[in-house]
């Protein structure tokens, strides 16, 4: 398959899973960056602002096929994209396409460790190769994610959003008080202290 022309019906569905073969997903996700295949156009899939994935309008109720998915997701410049050996599929996603709906901390200060799991199953430990970003929300609140692997972020749950807010301190960085959250040996900066509105 070739060109621009949208992909349309279960055969695309079926066709990825085939080109994935009966082992993808059970050793972490594949090379998809090293993989270029022609693009084959876009196909009726969607990962909603909640995490969920849906195909043709419906929800896609399997766990394990969304994970299957999840593991040869990548972001190009344009779009995102599921990545096989053989073809390259764009795909809608309203915000990110993976939420954080498990933290663990250890330690604290500059010391300390933070680690999520995804809603699809990946670890993340905060690092500067994987760090927290933090966007303004609705009524100047904010909105944390942390990058799981190549331009692909989590964003956090209101619950664990709340529960990282908590472990913030206020620096100075340049003569101005900030807001942040220490992590894996890096300050990741939320907002000036005196524009902080808190968790939207």
């Amino acid at each position: 398959m070739s060109g621009q022309a949208a992909t349309s019906g279960s055969n695309a569905l079926a066709r990825l899973v085939e080109a994935l073969g009966p082992d993808a997903g059970r050793k972490g996700p594949p090379p998809v960056e090293r993989w270029n295949p022609a693009y084959c156009g876009e196909i009726d899939m969607r990962i909603a602002a909640d995490g969920s994935w849906h195909y043709m309008g419906t929800p896609i109720s399997r766990p394990a096929l969304v994970r299957l998915f999840s593991t040869v997701l990548r972001k190009d410049p344009e779009r995102y994209v599921l990545v096989t050996p053989v073809e390259r599929v764009g795909i809608a996603v309203e915000d990110v396409p993976f939420l954080a709906v498990e933290m663990a901390v250890d330690g604290e200060g500059a010391g300390r460790q933070i680690a999520f799991r995804t809603n699809v199953d990946d670890l993340v430990s905060v690092s500067p190769q994987n760090p927290l970003r933090f966007e303004q929300g609705e009524a100047d609140g904010v909105r944390p994610y942390v990058k799981v692997r190549g331009d692909l972020w989590a964003r956090l749950t209101r619950s664990l959003a709340l529960d990282l807010i908590a472990l913030g301190e206020e620096r100075d960085m340049n003569g101005e008080a900030v807001f942040g959250v220490a992590a894996g040996g890096s300050f990741f900066p939320v907002a000036p202290v005196s524009s902080f509105g808190g968790v939207a």
